[in-house]
């Protein structure tokens, strides 16, 4: 069923420090799928002007919020895939074969388990050589493991926490989002410019300083924390489904919260694109685990 929504109530995923880069898209997969997102600006603007009609709301898997996108789908699919062969294609592969096999065994276990809510997923399972403690997921089902997250989550239960908050990305269409805010907020800029094409151009310097400003703290970075928490809490229902104690993501978090204290820490959260460690932690103990518990309990896992 599709919902009313407003123009802009989504939520955003941009990805800060290297040491907090877990959980979203990781360097290279942002650069190619940043290059896409720019082809779209014009045909977005035009479609706008003649009300061709590509705004549409649906429904987040699992949280039930409403969300936004103008990019269908099957668009979202082919440019994910199109990133993901290209990270491939530049990428050094890890050639640890018990490695590999434990990205695949728990990858598929926790895919499995969010099938119902990811139409078309063609699952890729890749580890890549690489210190960056940080994974990422593409639209279609493409998912990149650095080995550097390998050392933080140690066994299967703390892998099956970083990929099903990947996964819950994809669910989510996080990716689309974002998509879809930017090409929002650009259009509201180049509104702007327009509007203030007579004004002086000290004028226009700080109206647009303004405009972005408050773009981005009262939007972008808020909406890109609700938006992990969000995939946070996706998580952790797609990692019970699949057998996996969801109490393990606390225990994993904790772990990343020290790997962080030990590299210098990370920005104030009002200035981050993350929730604190420490705010994680809590909401997957007083918000989520009950839910996830009885997942978890029915599941007949116990993996």
């Amino acid at each position: 069923m599709v919902l009313p929504c407003k123009l802009l109530d989504t939520v955003t995923p941009s990805y800060h420090s290297s040491s907090h880069n877990v959980f979203g898209i990781a360097g290279a997969a942002s650069h190619h799928m940043k290059k896409i997102y720019l082809r779209l600006f014009p045909i977005f603007i035009a479609c706008l002007l003649i009300g061709f009609g590509l705004v549409a709301c649906y429904t987040v898997p699992e949280t039930g919020r409403s969300a936004f996108s103008v990019i269908g789908p099957s668009d979202e699919i082919r440019m994910g895939i199109s990133a993901f062969n290209e990270i491939k294609r530049t990428e050094k592969r890890s050639a640890d074969k018990n490695l590999n096999a434990m990205v695949q065994r728990v990858g598929n276990r926790v895919a499995a388990s969010a099938n119902p809510d990811i139409a078309n997923a063609q699952w890729e399972f890749v580890l890549f050589e690489n210190d960056q403690p940080n994974a990422f997921a593409l639209p279609g089902g493409k998912v990149g493991v650095y080995t550097g997250i390998l050392k933080i989550t140690k066994t299967d239960a703390g892998l099956a926490t970083v990929l099903a908050h990947e996964i819950g990305h994809v669910a989510a269409r996080h990716g689309a989002e974002r998509m879809s805010e930017q090409l929002a907020i650009g259009a509201a800029g180049a509104g702007l410019g327009v509007a203030l094409g007579k004004q002086s151009q000290s004028t226009q310097q700080i109206a647009m300083t303004a405009f972005g400003l408050g773009t981005t703290g009262l939007r972008v970075l808020p909406h890109s924390r609700a938006q992990e928490s969000e995939a946070d809490h996706i998580g952790l229902i797609y990692m019970a489904k699949a057998g996996y104690n969801p109490v393990e993501a606390i225990s994993f978090w904790e772990c990343f919260r020290d790997y962080n204290q030990k590299k210098g820490g990370t920005p104030p959260e009002f200035l981050s694109t993350h929730p604190t460690d420490q705010r994680r932690i809590d909401d997957l103990k007083n918000r989520w685990l009950p839910e996830a518990q009885v997942y978890y309990n029915t599941s007949g896992g116990k993996r």
